[in-house]
């Protein structure tokens, strides 16, 4: 399994339509293959900038997502919003956290 943190800073003013069309994406890509469970968070000290948390079974599955037509379609209508372009990292479980979990 894989996580996928994604980070989006919103122009000042626009967090109440941005949530609006971030509602459409997250519904969208929970029916996607592969995808596992995420939640959505909103930064207590910055309530611009928004962080998404979401797990995947593979880095395939999310690739497979990440291009898809449906999720670039969806972009479109919150990039508008975004002061700048979003910052997806992917993540694994590091080696030495699942070493220390079995020792």
């Amino acid at each position: 399994m894989i996580k996928v943190v994604i980070e989006r800073l919103v122009v000042e003013g626009l967090e109440t339509p941005y949530e609006s069309a971030i509602a459409n994406l997250l519904d969208v890509m929970v029916k996607a293959p592969g995808y596992v469970s995420g939640e959505s968070f909103g930064d207590i000290n910055q309530p611009n900038h928004y962080v998404v948390v979401s797990n995947w079974n593979n880095e395939h599955s999310w690739d497979k997502w990440f291009n898809s037509q449906a999720r670039k379609g969806l972009l479109d209508a919150i990039n508008p919003f975004l002061q700048y372009p979003e910052r997806c990292s992917v993540l694994s479980p590091s080696r030495f956290i699942s070493e220390a979990k079995t020792a």
